[in-house]
């Protein structure tokens, strides 16, 4: 069964997006997207990374809640300092973080835990991985937020991932 639906969920996914689209429960649309449902992931299956290994699955709960609570207290901060802006420029600025993190995964959910967090872009990383260059909205502290990031972020995901 793996063999020709490598992966159920997806399938699943496309099949009801497929429906969803089309609007339509006809047979030809069933069997239409029945069709693509199994042939996507079969034709994509060589592109999807191989799954990393989870030294410590148990931390990723309290990441997830740090990263919400960021999320929350950023999106507050920004609209005020979007709000102020016309008395108080933010004091944008570019922060080059040290990396000690090397897991692909690893710096995959890095980068996504950047790019949701209100305020924060990145914008690059080294070739080898050293170092990641953020665009801060506003930057009181390059030394706090570089040791607020390493703490909250770099640190549980170089525990979960290695």
């Amino acid at each position: 069964m793996k063999r020709f639906i490598p992966s159920p969920w997806l399938s699943l996914g496309i099949f009801g997006g497929w429906l969803l689209l089309t609007r339509s429960m006809s047979a030809g649309q069933i069997l239409l997207g029945l069709l693509v449902a199994v042939v996507m992931p079969l034709l994509m299956a060589p592109l999807r990374p191989t799954p990393g290994p989870l030294r410590r699955p148990g931390a990723l709960v309290p990441l997830i809640l740090r990263v919400g609570r960021d999320v929350v207290r950023s999106a507050i901060d920004v609209a005020v300092g979007v709000a102020r802006s016309r008395r108080n420029l933010p004091r944008g600025g570019f922060v080059v973080v040290p990396l000690d993190l090397r897991n692909v995964h690893g710096l995959a959910a890095l980068s996504m835990i950047t790019a949701v967090v209100p305020g924060t872009v990145w914008c690059e990383l080294a070739p080898d991985c050293s170092t990641l260059l953020v665009h801060v909205f506003d930057l009181e502290d390059e030394a706090a937020f570089i040791a607020h990031f390493k703490a909250d972020y770099e640190l549980p995901l170089k525990e979960i991932f290695g």
